[in-house]
């Protein structure tokens, strides 16, 4: 996959409208999925002096205000791609100018950040959903500084396996678009810059009492971006149908309705530049006082 390229079973429209229309909170699965990814943090040994929360909104706000906790000298970039989303995340994360916990707190700025100016990018559960997951990295790769690490979370491709087969025997179209496998993200990762990635996966099973409640959680989650996905609305009568094979093939023993996700957890480091001799070679000061901190017996 290069950096042009998009993942060919999801509609970039469809992505759109529903990072435009997504609820303005953090579902369960989120937040604990952000839980087990801090838990990872505890073999890091590097403490930002500045983090970034990407779409820390659907994140987990939780989770963001446990980050804070951990890095509580860190200055902190909550990263919303949706102008509305930052707003909100504002309201939430912000306190009042004339609380004391404020005047001693590290600063928080509600914006994308700028290159190389953080040594953490947080991404909880936001690169499933984009719709150019390269360009992506590629924006997470440019807002850390060197030696800085990625930490991201996303589905994998058993994630909702069970209704993927129904909708199969039942000859309707896909019911999602693919996931990505973890050994992709990582190859991606390298082709992005990255460096040393790690990647891991879990799989968890949800149970739920109710078809409803079940496609309600769904709901909350996300939305089907195939291209090939039902071309519109369906009827009360098709849901009921759906209802009904839902409550027949995935109830267990116990009475419950079973759904399993697939967790991909990954973490990368932005190694210092690398440059190919070539008879002339361009090279930015930046890049070149980079690659002098990185030389033995170099000094400032």
């Amino acid at each position: 996959m290069t950096t042009t390229s998009r993942p060919p079973t999801l509609d970039p429209n469809a992505v759109s409208r529903w990072q435009r229309m997504a609820p303005l909170a953090s579902p369960w699965l989120h937040e604990e999925v952000a839980s087990r990814m801090q838990d990872r943090l505890q073999w890091i040994k590097l403490k930002p002096q500045a983090w970034a929360d990407w779409g820390a909104l659907r994140g987990g706000m939780q989770a963001h205000a446990q980050l804070t906790k951990t890095y509580p000298d860190a200055a902190c970039f909550i990263a919303e791609p949706q102008e509305g989303r930052a707003q909100v995340a504002s309201k939430i994360i912000a306190k009042p100018w004339w609380s004391p916990s404020q005047w001693r707190a590290a600063p928080v700025r509600f914006e994308m950040p700028p290159p190389a100016s953080v040594d953490m990018l947080w991404a909880n559960m936001a690169l499933h959903e984009s719709a150019d997951p390269q360009a992506l990295l590629a924006q997470w790769h440019q807002a850390l500084k060197v030696d800085g690490f990625l930490m991201f979370s996303c589905l994998g491709p058993d994630t909702a396996k069970e209704l993927r087969a129904l909708y199969a025997r039942l000859g309707w179209p896909p019911a999602g678009h693919e996931l990505t496998d973890m050994h992709d993200w990582g190859d991606m990762l390298v082709q992005t810059g990255f460096a040393e990635p790690v990647m891991d996966m879990e799989r968890i099973t949800l149970t739920y009492e109710t078809p409803a409640r079940l496609l309600q959680e769904l709901a909350e989650l996300g939305r089907n971006f195939h291209p090939a996905r039902f071309p519109g609305l369906r009827s009360r009568a098709w849901k009921a149908r759906l209802e009904q094979e839902l409550a027949a093939q995935l109830t267990g023993r116990d009475g419950r309705l079973s759904l399993t996700f697939e967790v991909i957890y990954g973490h990368a480091l932005k190694a210092r530049p690398k440059f190919k001799v070539s008879p002339l070679s361009a090279v930015s000061i930046e890049d070149m006082r980079h690659m002098l901190q990185g030389s033995p017996g170099a000094s400032g």
